[in-house]
């Protein structure tokens, strides 16, 4: 990435979360979505010589920003991968790490995905309507336009979208599909919700919820976050910490249930004389961002760190 790179990324509750996240200084500590790397310099910044933190971006323009130009980390204890973080289990063992004692996630789109219109996240620009987090591989939000049938779209738009009006937005798709013009860009599909959607709520663009199902499909971020909740299970040291930041309800209802369920004794009601099996997490914190950081980076607002230690449970 250049070093004149017009797009900046103001990083959410980055004391909290590294605050609540280094408990061994020495230790070896992931940062699962480095971005443009708040997260990882603070780290760095608390660590001792002897620790190390690896991290993953599915985005290659993040990976060359961590790498290449003056922003880069110039750190002998850094290294990053351009990986999904729910890959990363499979992607430490193969760099000798089974063990880790800090690891962080912090969800959703970044400032400069958004912000570059070229990347087709937001509906602020008019552009091809990519929204792909990994541009070198997966279908665009285009092409799932121009080939998924009424059901499917319906069901993507209203389960990742909460949107109501779902079924009117993917019968305008098929419909603007079968006349001979397919949406191909975001202000076409911007455009083509807001004749569908018949209210709106105060403040927000009725775009808004169809703009984030698709984001979310086309780069299966439910699935992901699941695979690299269950990754972290594995990977966490007794004593270690998960620290996972989510900006909105599908994301956080995921980790919400998931600390949840690892944070209490079960028992097998097939075998009910048999012990219970251990909870494997502690619940430790549960933090929003104050009013000052809101005012100062609105894209906060919505922001909830949810943080949960490791037991010493196999």
């Amino acid at each position: 990435m250049s070093d004149a790179s017009p797009w900046q990324h103001t990083t959410v509750l980055l004391h909290e979360a590294i605050d609540a996240l280094v408990t061994d200084v020495d230790g070896v500590y992931v940062d699962g979505t480095y971005g443009r790397g708040g997260h990882s310099r603070l780290l760095l910044s608390r660590l001792s010589p002897s620790a190390r933190v690896i991290a993953f971006d599915r985005d290659p323009e993040a990976v060359a920003a961590a790498t290449q130009g003056t922003a880069r980390v110039e750190d002998p204890r850094f290294s990053i991968l351009h990986a999904n973080f729910a890959e990363m289990g499979e992607a430490l063992r193969a760099m000798d790490v089974f063990k880790v004692n800090g690891l962080l996630l912090d969800l959703g789109v970044s400032s400069p995905q958004i912000d570059n219109a070229a990347r087709g996240f937001s509906f602020r620009f008019d552009a091809p309507l990519d929204m792909r987090m990994d541009t070198t591989r997966g279908e665009t939000a285009a092409q799932f336009l121009a080939r998924a049938d009424e059901r499917e779209l319906s069901e993507v738009i209203k389960h990742h979208g909460e949107e109501r009006f779902a079924r009117q937005i993917a019968k305008a798709v098929v419909a603007r599909r079968e006349s001979g013009h397919p949406v191909g860009t975001t202000a076409e599909l911007s455009q083509l919700v807001a004749r569908a959607v018949r209210t709106r709520e105060a403040g927000q663009d009725p775009a808004t919820r169809t703009f984030q199902a698709l984001r979310i499909h086309v780069n299966a971020e439910l699935e992901a976050l699941q695979q690299g909740l269950n990754a972290a299970l594995e990977l966490l040291a007794p004593g270690a910490r998960l620290a996972v930041i989510a900006f909105h309800s599908l994301e956080d209802r995921i980790v919400k249930e998931f600390i949840a369920r690892e944070s209490r004794d079960v028992v097998d009601r097939r075998a009910p004389f048999a012990p219970p099996k251990a909870m494997r997490l502690a619940t430790v914190a549960r933090i929003k961002p104050g009013a000052a950081e809101i005012a100062a980076n609105p894209r906060a607002r919505s922001a909830i760190l949810r943080v949960a230690e490791r037991t010493a449970v196999t």
